[in-house]
């Protein structure tokens, strides 16, 4: 099947239970669930706006353990942009972390122009392991961008894929379809008057 160009791909990568389906499926459907359910791989596929014309953001969501590196570099080869998160509440699914960006770095090679955001997920939590200000370090050491958020209390969820989609320097891509806002968005911009 040969590649679609129109398609722009952003793979989310992180340790078992950081919650990047729970970010996933709470920007795409809206929704979140309390059980947690281990991924394998999934994918899904959303209208958003690229270089003035449509085209399909594609967000894949890898599994959190080690058992398919195959898998994990096609994501990686494939994808335009990145979401590395892990959980405020464990160090260790920082440090999981830093052999999926140096893949990254071996398989992109110049990362300057991919946007990677790292993600401290489930800031809601009051048992952290990590403050904001060690995410910040990281971010600033691998000279990528940072947010934290709470897929559960739906903070910074939106504002993250449109972060990451503001990143994108060689085109223009913007979850606004035509100059029209989404549904959520509209709704947040109501909330704000």
């Amino acid at each position: 099947m040969p590649e679609q160009s129109n398609d722009y791909r952003v793979v989310v990568f992180g340790a078992a239970g950081v919650g990047k389906s729970s970010l996933v499926l709470r920007f795409v459907r809206g929704t979140f669930r309390e059980t947690y359910i281990p991924t394998i791989e999934d994918t899904y596929r959303q209208v958003i706006s690229c270089d003035k014309s449509i085209c399909t953001l594609q967000i894949t969501d890898t599994t959190g353990s080690h058992q398919f590196p195959a898998m994990q570099r096609l994501s990686i080869s494939k994808g335009h942009a990145f979401i590395l998160v892990y959980s405020v509440t464990s160090r260790q699914s920082m440090e999981d972390l830093q052999p999926i960006f140096e893949q990254i770095c071996q398989i992109k090679g110049d990362i300057q122009k991919i946007p990677i955001m790292l993600v401290g997920n489930k800031s809601d939590e009051t048992q952290r392991e990590l403050d904001a200000s060690e995410g910040e370090a990281l971010a600033s050491k691998w000279k990528c961008s940072f947010m934290e958020t709470s897929a559960k209390m739906n903070y910074n969820v939106q504002e993250l894929f449109q972060e990451l989609l503001n990143l994108e320097k060689r085109r223009t891509v913007s979850l606004q379809v035509d100059g029209k806002k989404s549904k959520q968005q509209k709704k947040k911009d109501k909330l704000k008057v």
